[in-house]
């Protein structure tokens, strides 16, 4: 059977309530793939027996949507599970449907702002611009009209909230290590005004000081680089029921790939990219040289 531990900070492994419903999606999601997994049956033989479609099933076992308690009795009754087992997936379910604390913002990437928010380990791969964890608000102000140049400063201000909220994350009490690696043009690339560059940059020397985030900057003497994509994020979680995770933002549609071997191809890429990239201390020289270039 399943191995039901309990969670940090409870006796019972019930989530808090200010838990990821992104994240609980994902427990849930693996929990009942394995109690599937462990009857030895097929997602088509789930489907037949629930009397449901097996893209349903194969939803609920990613942690694409809530589940409701209609569905959750119905599972469990299936599997056979134990009134202990019931209640973790019970309170699970719930959790993933409730309102992620994100949404005021109007963010279009709130499962990643989720996922984000409970991960351990951040690696941050960029090619055209600076990280949104790294940004200053005129930064990313900038990027964002840049991005929808149609927005009204209403929502501009939403999105450049948003995004310096999530930043608190790196100045928590037990922040993730983050790792950033950008390209060289990033510090080249004039976004908003030598003015907004030079505070972007001194920002960054700031930031790098703590003691859990590693930036590194990727001279142009690298030469060619082995990322054929200019962004990829990779999350790593502390919860063995939730997979690593690679986010990839797109124009029209952003993925996220959780297949181990997927998985393993990025952190292969990001780890040659740490290769060619300039060490944390020659990477401050680097900041330090542009700040004076940009002027007082």
């Amino acid at each position: 059977m399943l191995n039901w531990a309990p969670r940090e900070g409870g006796v019972t492994g019930v989530p808090t309530t200010d838990s990821s419903p992104a994240i609980r999606r994902q427990e849930l999601g693996a929990l009942l793939r394995m109690l599937r997994t462990e009857k030895g049956w097929t997602v088509d033989e789930v489907a037949t027996r629930l009397q449901v479609s097996s893209s349903k099933v194969s939803r609920l076992e990613t942690g694409q949507r809530g589940i409701r308690d209609g569905d959750i009795r119905s599972l469990c009754d299936l599997y056979g599970v134990d009134t202990e087992q019931r209640r973790r997936l019970t309170e699970l379910a719930r959790v993933g449907r409730q309102r992620a604390r994100w949404q005021p913002y109007g963010l279009p990437y709130t499962t990643y702002v989720e996922l984000e928010a409970e991960a351990i380990s951040i690696s941050d791969y960029g090619l055209g611009i600076m990280p949104g964890l790294l940004q200053t608000p005129d930064y990313a102000r900038s990027v964002v009209r840049a991005a929808v140049p149609k927005w009204v400063p209403e929502v501009v201000k939403q999105r450049v909230d948003g995004r310096m909220a999530r930043q608190q994350l790196l100045f928590s009490e037990h922040p993730p290590h983050f790792e950033a690696v950008v390209d060289e043009s990033v510090l080249h690339r004039v976004v908003g005004s030598p003015a907004v560059m030079r505070a972007q940059l001194e920002r960054l020397l700031l930031v790098a000081d703590l003691p859990s985030v590693t930036l590194r900057v990727i001279p142009y003497g690298a030469g060619a680089l082995p990322a054929g994509n200019n962004k990829f994020i990779i999350l790593r979680f502390a919860q063995p029921t939730v997979t690593d995770v690679v986010f990839i933002e797109g124009l029209t549609r952003d993925e996220y790939l959780r297949d181990p071997h997927e998985v393993e191809v990025y952190e292969a890429t990001f780890r040659t990219l740490i290769h060619l990239a300039a060490e944390p201390d020659a990477t401050r020289e680097m900041i330090a040289d542009m700040i004076v270039r940009y002027g007082a």
